[in-house]
Protein backbone atom coordinates (compact mmCIF):
# COMPACT_ATOMS: atom_id res chain seq x y z
CA UNK A 1 0.00 0.00 0.00
CA UNK A 2 1.54 3.58 -1.02
CA UNK A 3 2.57 5.67 1.70
CA UNK A 4 1.71 9.69 2.15
CA UNK A 5 4.90 11.60 3.40
CA UNK A 6 3.45 15.00 5.19
CA UNK A 7 4.25 17.84 5.90
CA UNK A 8 5.55 17.53 9.29
CA UNK A 9 4.85 20.15 12.28
CA UNK A 10 8.16 21.09 13.70
CA UNK A 11 7.40 23.01 16.46
CA UNK A 12 4.02 23.20 18.83
CA UNK A 13 2.58 26.45 17.03
CA UNK A 14 3.52 25.53 13.76
CA UNK A 15 0.78 25.65 11.25
CA UNK A 16 2.75 26.28 7.48
CA UNK A 17 6.01 25.65 6.36
CA UNK A 18 8.19 25.74 2.79
CA UNK A 19 9.48 23.10 1.19
CA UNK A 20 12.95 24.36 0.51
CA UNK A 21 14.44 21.72 -1.27
CA UNK A 22 13.77 17.56 -2.02
CA UNK A 23 16.92 15.49 -1.58
CA UNK A 24 15.37 12.70 -3.45
CA UNK A 25 13.88 12.70 -7.00
CA UNK A 26 11.34 10.48 -8.20
CA UNK A 27 12.39 6.87 -8.92
CA UNK A 28 14.77 6.98 -6.21
CA UNK A 29 14.98 4.03 -3.67
CA UNK A 30 14.94 5.17 0.13
CA UNK A 31 14.80 3.30 2.99
CA UNK A 32 14.01 4.20 6.57
CA UNK A 33 15.99 7.22 7.82
CA UNK A 34 16.99 8.41 4.62
CA UNK A 35 16.59 12.23 4.60
CA UNK A 36 14.02 13.09 2.07
CA UNK A 37 13.83 16.98 1.92
CA UNK A 38 14.50 20.08 3.80
CA UNK A 39 11.96 22.23 5.52
CA UNK A 40 11.66 25.92 6.02
CA UNK A 41 9.90 27.74 8.78
CA UNK A 42 9.94 31.07 10.18
CA UNK A 43 13.32 29.97 13.00
CA UNK A 44 14.96 26.92 11.77
CA UNK A 45 16.00 24.48 8.43
CA UNK A 46 15.10 20.93 9.83
CA UNK A 47 15.00 17.76 7.46
CA UNK A 48 12.08 15.18 6.61
CA UNK A 49 13.10 11.48 6.73
CA UNK A 50 11.72 8.53 4.99
CA UNK A 51 9.46 6.51 7.77
CA UNK A 52 9.51 3.31 5.35
CA UNK A 53 11.40 1.49 2.66
CA UNK A 54 10.23 1.72 -0.84
CA UNK A 55 10.74 4.15 -4.41
CA UNK A 56 9.56 8.15 -4.10
CA UNK A 57 7.10 7.56 -6.31
CA UNK A 58 5.75 11.19 -6.56
CA UNK A 59 6.16 14.48 -5.32
CA UNK A 60 3.47 16.20 -5.08
CA UNK A 61 4.73 19.70 -3.54
CA UNK A 62 8.00 21.33 -5.62
CA UNK A 63 11.16 23.04 -4.70
CA UNK A 64 10.18 26.51 -3.02
CA UNK A 65 7.12 26.07 -2.20
CA UNK A 66 5.55 27.96 0.12
CA UNK A 67 2.61 28.06 2.83
CA UNK A 68 2.19 24.44 2.93
CA UNK A 69 0.14 23.04 5.78
CA UNK A 70 1.05 20.79 8.48
CA UNK A 71 -0.04 17.12 7.57
CA UNK A 72 -0.41 17.96 3.84
CA UNK A 73 0.73 15.05 1.86
CA UNK A 74 3.77 16.46 0.06
CA UNK A 75 5.24 12.58 -1.19
CA UNK A 76 3.75 9.45 -1.53
CA UNK A 77 6.44 6.15 -1.10
CA UNK A 78 5.74 2.85 -3.22
CA UNK A 79 6.15 0.19 -0.81
CA UNK A 80 8.27 -3.09 -1.86
CA UNK A 81 6.62 -4.59 -5.09
CA UNK A 82 3.91 -2.24 -5.45
CA UNK A 83 3.42 -0.46 -9.20
CA UNK A 84 5.16 2.64 -9.21
CA UNK A 85 2.65 4.49 -11.51
CA UNK A 86 -0.32 3.39 -9.81
CA UNK A 87 0.73 4.78 -6.70
CA UNK A 88 1.51 7.82 -8.03
CA UNK A 89 -1.76 8.10 -9.54
CA UNK A 90 -3.71 7.80 -6.76
CA UNK A 91 -1.95 10.72 -5.47
CA UNK A 92 -3.93 13.28 -3.86
CA UNK A 93 -3.65 16.79 -5.63
CA UNK A 94 -1.75 19.77 -4.02
CA UNK A 95 -3.12 22.02 -2.21
CA UNK A 96 -0.12 24.70 -1.24
CA UNK A 97 1.12 27.42 -3.52
CA UNK A 98 4.59 27.84 -5.11
CA UNK A 99 5.93 30.73 -4.62
CA UNK A 100 9.95 32.05 -6.29
CA UNK A 101 11.58 32.39 -2.51
CA UNK A 102 14.61 30.11 -2.84
CA UNK A 103 14.91 27.70 0.04
CA UNK A 104 16.52 28.03 3.47
CA UNK A 105 14.99 25.50 5.80
CA UNK A 106 14.30 21.97 6.84
CA UNK A 107 12.34 19.23 9.32
CA UNK A 108 11.90 16.04 11.19
CA UNK A 109 8.81 14.38 9.71
CA UNK A 110 6.11 12.91 12.31
CA UNK A 111 2.62 13.14 12.63
CA UNK A 112 0.37 13.57 15.73
CA UNK A 113 -0.82 11.10 18.17
CA UNK A 114 -0.91 10.29 22.05
CA UNK A 115 -0.58 7.16 24.28
CA UNK A 116 0.20 6.19 28.15
CA UNK A 117 3.91 5.61 28.38
CA UNK A 118 5.13 2.16 29.51
CA UNK A 119 9.14 1.93 30.48
CA UNK A 120 11.63 -0.40 29.41
CA UNK A 121 10.58 -1.68 26.34
CA UNK A 122 13.39 -3.23 23.39
CA UNK A 123 11.52 -2.18 20.25
CA UNK A 124 9.83 -5.46 19.53
CA UNK A 125 6.09 -6.03 21.18
CA UNK A 126 5.25 -8.76 23.75
CA UNK A 127 4.85 -11.40 21.39
CA UNK A 128 8.88 -10.90 20.12
CA UNK A 129 7.34 -8.87 16.27
CA UNK A 130 9.16 -5.76 15.60
CA UNK A 131 7.02 -2.63 16.41
CA UNK A 132 7.79 -0.44 13.10
CA UNK A 133 8.60 3.02 14.30
CA UNK A 134 10.83 5.88 12.89
CA UNK A 135 14.13 6.21 13.40
CA UNK A 136 13.59 9.38 15.59
CA UNK A 137 10.79 7.85 17.63
CA UNK A 138 13.30 4.99 18.50
CA UNK A 139 15.91 7.62 19.52
CA UNK A 140 13.54 9.63 21.67
CA UNK A 141 11.85 6.32 23.34
CA UNK A 142 15.31 5.08 24.17
CA UNK A 143 16.70 7.94 25.73
CA UNK A 144 13.19 8.25 27.79
CA UNK A 145 13.26 4.29 28.60
CA UNK A 146 9.68 4.03 27.44
CA UNK A 147 8.44 1.15 25.71
CA UNK A 148 7.29 1.32 21.57
CA UNK A 149 5.17 -1.80 22.25
CA UNK A 150 2.83 0.37 24.40
CA UNK A 151 2.09 3.25 22.15
CA UNK A 152 -0.24 3.76 19.98
CA UNK A 153 1.52 4.88 16.27
CA UNK A 154 -0.59 7.04 14.22
CA UNK A 155 2.22 6.83 11.45
CA UNK A 156 1.94 5.61 7.98
CA UNK A 157 0.40 1.84 8.14
CA UNK A 158 0.49 2.40 12.47
CA UNK A 159 4.27 3.52 12.39
CA UNK A 160 5.04 5.12 15.66
CA UNK A 161 6.42 8.28 15.03
CA UNK A 162 8.28 11.00 17.14
CA UNK A 163 4.94 13.18 18.15
CA UNK A 164 3.62 9.59 19.65
CA UNK A 165 6.63 9.08 21.99
CA UNK A 166 6.27 12.53 22.58
CA UNK A 167 2.60 12.39 24.14
CA UNK A 168 3.29 8.96 25.88
CA UNK A 169 6.56 11.15 27.89
CA UNK A 170 3.47 13.34 28.52
CA UNK A 171 1.01 10.67 29.75
CA UNK A 172 -1.68 12.59 27.76
CA UNK A 173 -4.22 11.39 25.47
CA UNK A 174 -5.15 12.24 22.31
CA UNK A 175 -8.15 14.88 22.92
CA UNK A 176 -8.08 15.21 26.62
CA UNK A 177 -11.87 17.05 27.33
CA UNK A 178 -11.44 20.79 28.66
CA UNK A 179 -11.47 20.97 31.95
CA UNK A 180 -14.50 22.91 33.68
CA UNK A 181 -12.14 25.85 34.46
CA UNK A 182 -10.39 25.79 31.02
CA UNK A 183 -14.27 26.10 29.18
CA UNK A 184 -14.57 28.70 31.67
CA UNK A 185 -11.24 30.60 30.61
CA UNK A 186 -12.38 33.99 29.21
CA UNK A 187 -11.44 34.04 25.28
CA UNK A 188 -8.12 36.58 24.41
CA UNK A 189 -9.24 39.76 23.20
CA UNK A 190 -8.88 40.65 19.79
CA UNK A 191 -6.02 42.67 18.77
CA UNK A 192 -6.14 46.10 17.92
CA UNK A 193 -5.09 46.99 14.08
CA UNK A 194 -3.33 49.97 12.69
CA UNK A 195 -3.80 51.39 9.56
CA UNK A 196 -4.28 49.41 6.30
CA UNK A 197 -1.22 48.97 4.39
CA UNK A 198 -2.99 51.25 1.26
CA UNK A 199 -3.15 53.46 3.93
CA UNK A 200 0.78 53.58 5.11
CA UNK A 201 1.90 53.44 1.38
CA UNK A 202 -0.17 56.70 0.52
CA UNK A 203 1.70 58.81 3.31
CA UNK A 204 4.57 58.19 1.14
CA UNK A 205 5.46 60.06 -2.32
CA UNK A 206 5.52 57.17 -4.81
CA UNK A 207 9.37 55.69 -5.75
CA UNK A 208 9.96 57.43 -2.65
CA UNK A 209 10.44 53.84 -0.67
CA UNK A 210 11.53 50.22 -1.43
CA UNK A 211 9.12 47.59 -0.06
CA UNK A 212 11.04 44.60 1.12
CA UNK A 213 8.51 41.96 1.65
CA UNK A 214 8.41 40.17 4.98
CA UNK A 215 9.46 36.46 5.73
CA UNK A 216 8.40 33.82 7.78
CA UNK A 217 10.47 35.24 10.72
CA UNK A 218 9.71 38.86 10.46
CA UNK A 219 6.15 37.83 10.08
CA UNK A 220 6.05 35.73 13.60
CA UNK A 221 7.83 38.32 15.35
CA UNK A 222 5.49 40.92 14.32
CA UNK A 223 2.66 38.72 15.52
CA UNK A 224 3.83 37.43 18.95
CA UNK A 225 5.09 40.31 20.15
CA UNK A 226 2.20 42.18 19.09
CA UNK A 227 0.43 39.60 21.13
CA UNK A 228 2.17 39.68 23.95
CA UNK A 229 2.31 43.36 24.90
CA UNK A 230 -1.48 42.99 24.14
CA UNK A 231 -2.23 40.49 26.53
CA UNK A 232 -0.05 40.23 28.96
CA UNK A 233 -0.35 43.25 31.66
CA UNK A 234 4.11 44.02 31.75
CA UNK A 235 5.70 45.86 34.47
CA UNK A 236 9.14 46.99 34.72
CA UNK A 237 11.71 46.49 37.32
CA UNK A 238 15.26 48.50 37.39
CA UNK A 239 18.49 48.32 39.35
CA UNK A 240 22.07 48.77 39.14
CA UNK A 241 24.41 45.80 39.82
CA UNK A 242 27.93 46.69 40.76
CA UNK A 243 30.10 44.03 38.16
CA UNK A 244 34.10 44.47 39.07
CA UNK A 245 34.07 41.20 41.29
CA UNK A 246 32.52 40.15 38.23
CA UNK A 247 35.14 41.26 36.49
CA UNK A 248 37.89 40.24 38.28
CA UNK A 249 36.52 36.60 38.63
CA UNK A 250 35.99 36.12 35.05
CA UNK A 251 39.45 37.33 34.19
CA UNK A 252 40.71 34.67 37.10
CA UNK A 253 38.66 32.20 35.26
CA UNK A 254 39.90 32.54 32.17
CA UNK A 255 43.32 32.88 32.85
CA UNK A 256 43.55 29.74 34.30
CA UNK A 257 40.99 27.70 32.36
CA UNK A 258 42.93 24.05 30.54
CA UNK A 259 43.95 23.88 27.29
CA UNK A 260 43.93 21.14 25.12
CA UNK A 261 46.38 19.78 22.79
CA UNK A 262 47.26 22.18 20.72
CA UNK A 263 47.10 24.87 23.72
CA UNK A 264 43.62 26.28 23.07
CA UNK A 265 41.52 27.13 25.82
CA UNK A 266 38.84 24.78 26.58
CA UNK A 267 36.49 27.72 27.46
CA UNK A 268 36.14 31.30 27.50
CA UNK A 269 33.41 32.69 29.82
CA UNK A 270 31.82 35.92 29.18
CA UNK A 271 30.09 38.53 31.20
CA UNK A 272 26.98 36.96 29.75
CA UNK A 273 27.57 33.57 30.94
CA UNK A 274 27.92 35.18 34.46
CA UNK A 275 24.24 36.82 33.76
CA UNK A 276 22.47 33.31 32.71
CA UNK A 277 23.79 31.58 35.57
CA UNK A 278 22.89 34.55 38.38
CA UNK A 279 19.42 34.73 36.46
CA UNK A 280 18.90 30.71 36.83
CA UNK A 281 19.94 30.90 40.43
CA UNK A 282 17.87 33.77 41.30
CA UNK A 283 14.94 32.19 40.31
CA UNK A 284 15.82 28.56 42.16
CA UNK A 285 16.13 30.80 45.13
CA UNK A 286 12.90 32.87 44.52
CA UNK A 287 11.10 29.92 42.83
CA UNK A 288 7.66 31.29 43.27
CA UNK A 289 8.87 33.59 40.57
CA UNK A 290 10.33 30.48 38.54
CA UNK A 291 6.48 30.19 36.63
CA UNK A 292 4.28 30.44 33.65
CA UNK A 293 1.22 31.62 33.12
CA UNK A 294 -2.01 29.73 31.54
CA UNK A 295 -5.48 30.72 32.12
CA UNK A 296 -6.34 27.94 34.28
CA UNK A 297 -2.90 27.63 36.44
CA UNK A 298 0.57 28.90 36.80
CA UNK A 299 2.79 26.26 36.46
CA UNK A 300 5.53 26.49 38.74
CA UNK A 301 9.15 24.75 36.96
CA UNK A 302 11.27 22.76 39.17
CA UNK A 303 14.76 23.81 37.18
CA UNK A 304 15.42 27.02 35.70
CA UNK A 305 15.83 26.95 31.98
CA UNK A 306 17.16 30.42 30.55
CA UNK A 307 16.50 31.49 27.09
CA UNK A 308 18.95 33.67 25.51
CA UNK A 309 17.86 36.00 22.60
CA UNK A 310 20.07 35.37 19.45
CA UNK A 311 20.31 38.20 16.59
CA UNK A 312 20.34 36.86 13.48
CA UNK A 313 19.64 37.83 9.78
CA UNK A 314 16.22 38.50 9.40
CA UNK A 315 15.56 38.81 13.38
CA UNK A 316 16.18 36.67 16.56
CA UNK A 317 15.84 32.94 17.87
CA UNK A 318 15.98 32.73 21.94
CA UNK A 319 17.94 29.31 22.59
CA UNK A 320 17.28 27.40 25.62
CA UNK A 321 19.63 26.46 28.36
CA UNK A 322 18.07 23.92 30.29
CA UNK A 323 19.02 23.67 34.04
CA UNK A 324 20.78 26.48 33.91
CA UNK A 325 21.21 26.46 37.86
CA UNK A 326 22.77 22.95 37.66
CA UNK A 327 25.40 23.69 35.02
CA UNK A 328 28.88 25.31 35.15
CA UNK A 329 29.99 28.34 33.99
CA UNK A 330 32.10 26.67 31.95
CA UNK A 331 29.13 24.59 30.30
CA UNK A 332 26.98 27.32 29.66
CA UNK A 333 29.67 29.39 27.64
CA UNK A 334 30.70 26.35 25.49
CA UNK A 335 26.82 25.60 25.17
CA UNK A 336 25.85 28.98 24.04
CA UNK A 337 28.78 29.00 21.84
CA UNK A 338 27.75 26.30 20.02
CA UNK A 339 23.81 26.74 19.79
CA UNK A 340 24.36 30.28 18.90
CA UNK A 341 26.01 28.89 15.79
CA UNK A 342 23.65 26.76 14.66
CA UNK A 343 20.58 29.47 15.53
CA UNK A 344 22.78 31.82 12.85
CA UNK A 345 22.90 28.53 10.44
CA UNK A 346 18.76 28.19 11.35
CA UNK A 347 20.01 24.71 12.53
CA UNK A 348 18.63 24.54 15.61
CA UNK A 349 15.61 22.04 16.64
CA UNK A 350 12.42 23.24 17.61
CA UNK A 351 13.15 21.57 21.11
CA UNK A 352 16.06 23.84 21.60
CA UNK A 353 14.34 27.15 21.12
CA UNK A 354 10.95 26.67 22.58
CA UNK A 355 9.76 26.46 26.74
CA UNK A 356 11.69 27.65 29.14
CA UNK A 357 10.79 30.25 32.12
CA UNK A 358 12.51 33.40 31.74
CA UNK A 359 15.10 34.77 29.33
CA UNK A 360 17.92 37.33 29.26
CA UNK A 361 18.54 39.52 26.28
CA UNK A 362 21.47 41.83 26.59
CA UNK A 363 22.51 44.66 24.36
CA UNK A 364 25.30 45.83 26.20
CA UNK A 365 27.55 45.63 23.37
CA UNK A 366 25.76 47.87 21.43
CA UNK A 367 26.71 50.45 23.83
CA UNK A 368 22.87 50.44 25.02
CA UNK A 369 23.06 51.49 28.65
CA UNK A 370 19.33 50.40 29.84
CA UNK A 371 16.11 49.41 28.05
CA UNK A 372 13.00 47.11 28.65
CA UNK A 373 12.19 43.66 26.74
CA UNK A 374 9.08 42.23 25.83
CA UNK A 375 8.24 38.93 27.32
CA UNK A 376 8.33 36.23 25.20
CA UNK A 377 5.36 33.03 26.17
CA UNK A 378 5.37 31.52 28.00
CA UNK A 379 8.15 33.25 30.33
CA UNK A 380 6.59 34.85 32.97
CA UNK A 381 9.91 37.11 33.15
CA UNK A 382 12.68 38.03 30.89
CA UNK A 383 16.08 40.41 31.58
CA UNK A 384 16.94 43.30 29.96
CA UNK A 385 21.07 43.99 30.59
CA UNK A 386 22.72 47.57 29.67
CA UNK A 387 26.17 47.94 29.15
CA UNK A 388 28.80 48.34 32.22
CA UNK A 389 30.31 51.15 32.54
CA UNK A 390 32.31 53.06 35.20
CA UNK A 391 29.90 55.60 36.66
CA UNK A 392 30.73 57.82 40.02
CA UNK A 393 28.87 56.46 43.33
CA UNK A 394 28.72 57.03 46.70
CA UNK A 395 30.68 54.62 49.14
CA UNK A 396 30.82 55.42 52.96
CA UNK A 397 30.11 58.79 52.12
CA UNK A 398 32.58 59.73 49.48
CA UNK A 399 32.38 59.80 46.09
CA UNK A 400 33.77 56.57 44.49
CA UNK A 401 33.88 54.98 40.60
CA UNK A 402 32.25 51.95 40.03
CA UNK A 403 31.78 49.67 36.71
CA UNK A 404 27.79 49.64 37.03
CA UNK A 405 25.34 47.39 35.00
CA UNK A 406 21.81 48.28 34.87
CA UNK A 407 19.09 45.58 34.12
CA UNK A 408 15.18 46.02 33.83
CA UNK A 409 13.13 43.11 34.75
CA UNK A 410 9.89 42.90 32.68
CA UNK A 411 7.23 41.00 34.28
CA UNK A 412 4.09 39.39 33.67
CA UNK A 413 1.88 40.66 36.22
CA UNK A 414 -0.88 37.55 36.07
CA UNK A 415 2.13 35.39 37.29
CA UNK A 416 4.80 37.87 38.82
CA UNK A 417 3.86 40.34 41.37
CA UNK A 418 5.40 43.82 42.38
CA UNK A 419 7.51 42.32 45.25
CA UNK A 420 7.65 39.21 44.15
CA UNK A 421 9.35 40.29 41.29
CA UNK A 422 11.59 42.87 43.58
CA UNK A 423 12.83 39.90 45.48
CA UNK A 424 13.88 37.78 42.25
CA UNK A 425 15.88 41.15 40.96
CA UNK A 426 17.20 41.20 44.42
CA UNK A 427 18.92 37.76 44.01
CA UNK A 428 19.81 38.39 40.63
CA UNK A 429 22.01 41.50 41.87
CA UNK A 430 23.23 39.75 45.11
CA UNK A 431 24.65 36.84 42.71
CA UNK A 432 26.36 39.17 40.40
CA UNK A 433 27.64 41.69 43.13
CA UNK A 434 28.99 38.51 44.72
CA UNK A 435 29.89 36.07 41.92
CA UNK A 436 31.81 33.87 43.74
CA UNK A 437 28.37 32.16 44.94
CA UNK A 438 27.88 30.84 41.32
CA UNK A 439 30.73 28.74 41.26
CA UNK A 440 29.99 26.40 44.60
Amino acid sequence: MPTNILMPALSPTMEKGTLAKWLKKEGDAVKSGDVLAEIETDKATMEVEAVDEGVLAKILVPDGTQDVAVNQPIAIIAGEGEDIQAAAAGAPAPQAKAAAAPPTSAAKQEPAAAAPPARAGNGHDRNGGRVFASPLARRLAKAAGIDLSAIAGSGPHGRVVERDVTAAQEGGAKAAPKSAAAAAAPAAPALARGPSDDAVRAMFAPGSFEEVPHDAMRRTIARRLTEAKQTIPHFYLTMDCEIDALLALREEVNKTAPTDKDGDKLYKVSVNDFIIKAMAMALMRVPDANVSWTETAILKHKHADVGVAVSIPGGLITPIVRRADEKTLSAISNEMKEMAGRARNRRLKPEEYTGGSTAVSNLGMFGVRDFAAIINPPHATILAVGEGEKRVIVRGGEPAVATLMTVTLSTDHRAVDGALGARLLGAFRQLIEHPMAMLV
